[in-house]
């Protein structure tokens, strides 16, 4: 059984072929996902989608990409949602100083916001950060002791910005970026220094399909199925069975959305 922590089945690549792309999930044996909320409607979608599906849970929250969105209105109508009991975690929300699509001082009020909502409605964060980890930590570090969990999802950082992260108590979110030979070759060595009881595998999808796949896709449409991929090239790089990489994830993702 395997657990993917992150995918963005809202996303219009899904909007044709849901149902087919849930049962190759499930016959891959990815059992449980976590729908990726990243704006209001977004949420909305993914909330929608976890009461449809039984192996669907859901996150809440505003990328940094949509941080204009942020206001008392739309902190209401998240936390409403969050009372949902499909809703496992507040997110996605960080701050992206690596395509700055809404200002800097914007994107770190509303990831302030909703830090504090995760505080408020008592659920872990799901957390997302590139070319940030300076102001990104700086912000977490006050709320931190006031939130139960904290996963950086899809982490590609450097080993400051890792160490940091496991010094603040995160769980880290591997991808199919570890997967990438051109982008992703130095986190081979840093994922020996997260602690098994923090690691969790994600697919991202549909972006980020592993480029270690053989033979490999027509297309590039990153699915859940795909990360039995992922925690294979994961479960190599750590000299572990891949069986107990997915039953070590499986059980830290648990854990973590209190399932």
């Amino acid at each position: 059984m395997l657990f993917d922590i992150g995918a963005n089945l809202t996303h219009s690549d899904f909007k044709d072929d849901l149902q087919a792309v849930l049962e190759r999930a499930k016959t891959a044996g990815v059992l449980q996902m976590a729908v990726t909320g990243a704006s209001l409607e977004g949420s909305k979608q993914a909330v929608a989608l976890s009461e449809q599906f039984e192996s669907l849970f859901a996150t809440v929250g505003v990328h940094p990409h949509h941080a204009e969105e942020i206001n008392d209105d739309t902190l209401q109508l998240l936390a409403a949602l969050a009372e949902s009991p499909r809703v496992v975690a507040i997110g996605e929300t960080g701050l992206d100083y690596f395509r700055d699509f809404t200002p800097r001082d914007q994107q770190r009020r509303a990831f302030e916001a909703q830090l504090a909502l995760a505080v408020e409605v008592g659920k872990p964060l799901f957390l997302h950060e590139r070319d940030a980890a300076d102001d990104f930590t700086a912000i977490l570090t006050k709320y931190r002791d006031r939130i139960n969990s904290v996963v950086v999802h899809c982490f590609t950082g450097n080993a400051h910005a890792l160490s940091r992260y496991l010094d603040l108590d995160c769980h880290i979110g591997i991808t199919g970026w570890i997967c990438d030979e051109r982008r992703g070759s130095h986190l081979h060595s840093l994922i020996r220094d997260i602690p098994s009881n923090r690691l969790m595998i994600e697919t991202d999808a549909p972006y980020l399909l592993p480029r270690s796949l053989k033979p490999k896709p027509k297309h590039r449409r990153c699915e859940p199925e795909h990360l039995v991929e992922v925690c294979r090239f994961v479960a190599a790089l750590l000299d572990k069975p891949a069986a107990q990489i997915a039953a070590e994830t499986t059980q830290t993702a648990q854990a973590f959305f209190k399932l």
